[in-house]
């Protein structure tokens, strides 16, 4: 394939380039495993459909040493970074950290594999989140397709989390569980009751330069740009999916704790520092915890 930058449509170096004639080139994020045993942390694993129109799936996880049926784990529902573009839940980092989350937070895991970009734009990810949240709620009376979650899952114990654009997702759809907007509930009357939120490293955005934030144009261009991609139809940086800030309903928030890490040198750093200070008026924020003691902090 000719590389010459006449040929190129969009340049997102380094996660991927689009040429003219609909050619993707990647540059990460290829790597994939089927569902296998980590030899560092063996833990059961599979791959599950819970749609067909459209097709979603999820991958989980299930910890070894398991408690007494009457006994149940607390649910991890994971959306994958990078930015809606890359990545998938069968991306080989992932799937050696979520056996590892598996086995020391001793939590069944269902890592979503969402429609993503350039082929599906934005909100199809939310959609299909939205659609595997309740998928999980399917299986509250132990009556679900999946036996798995139906003789192991508390899902009156469930965390919403992620990483990069997962934390997006997390945030936006506990927003709707708490406003009653997803429907979580089976027949037998039970159903999803979130425990809290795990955002890494949060993918959030906006037009007004926060303090301490990088004010160098390429930078910001890059990833203005890069949200225009994924979501084509957005009103900009400051539309309620990229910017929380703008939106009137944060204090409706389904559950009662949020554990937020970033990197101290990443560009979106500032912004989970924003999150932190406006969600905190409403609820407990766990930002910069004694990582001995996170998992209790969260609620684990």
């Amino acid at each position: 394939m000719e590389e010459g930058f006449e040929n190129i449509a969009y340049d997102y170096s380094p996660i991927l380039r689009i040429h003219k004639n609909g050619f993707i080139k990647w540059f990460m994020g290829t790597d994939t495993i089927p569902p296998s045993m980590d030899p560092a942390k063996p833990v059961p694993s599979k791959d599950v459909a819970n749609s067909t129109e459209p097709t979603i799936s999820a991958r989980l996880y299930l910890p070894n040493n398991l408690p007494s049926s009457s006994s149940k784990l607390p649910v991890l529902v994971y959306f994958h970074g990078v930015g809606f573009v890359i990545q998938t839940t069968m991306f080989l980092n992932y799937h050696h950290y979520l056996n590892a989350l598996a086995v020391e937070a001793r939590v069944v895991i269902g890592s979503v594999e969402y429609r993503r970009e350039p082929q599906y734009h934005l909100p199809a990810a939310y959609d299909d989140s939205q659609a595997t949240i309740k998928w999980f709620g399917a299986h509250s009376g132990g009556l679900g397709q999946e036996e798995w979650l139906n003789n192991h899952a508390n899902l009156r114990k469930m965390y919403l989390g992620g990483d990069r654009a997962g934390p997006n997702i997390a945030h936006h759809k506990g927003l709707l569980l708490g406003e009653g907007m997803i429907l979580s509930r089976n027949g037998t009357g039970k159903g999803i009751k979130l425990a809290g939120l795990i955002l890494v490293h949060p993918f959030f955005w906006g037009n007004d330069i926060l303090p301490g934030e990088s004010t160098r144009p390429h930078k910001r261009a890059l990833i203005e740009a890069y949200w225009r991609f994924a979501n084509p139809t957005s009103t900009g940086c400051d539309d309620l999916y990229n910017n929380m800030a703008m939106d009137p309903n944060l204090s409706r928030m389904g559950c009662s704790r949020i554990w937020v890490c970033v990197a101290e040198e990443d560009l979106l750093a500032r912004r989970g520092w924003h999150y932190k200070e406006i969600e905190r008026k409403y609820i407990n924020i766990l930002y910069g915890c004694n990582c001995d003691k996170s998992q209790e902090d969260i609620g684990l």
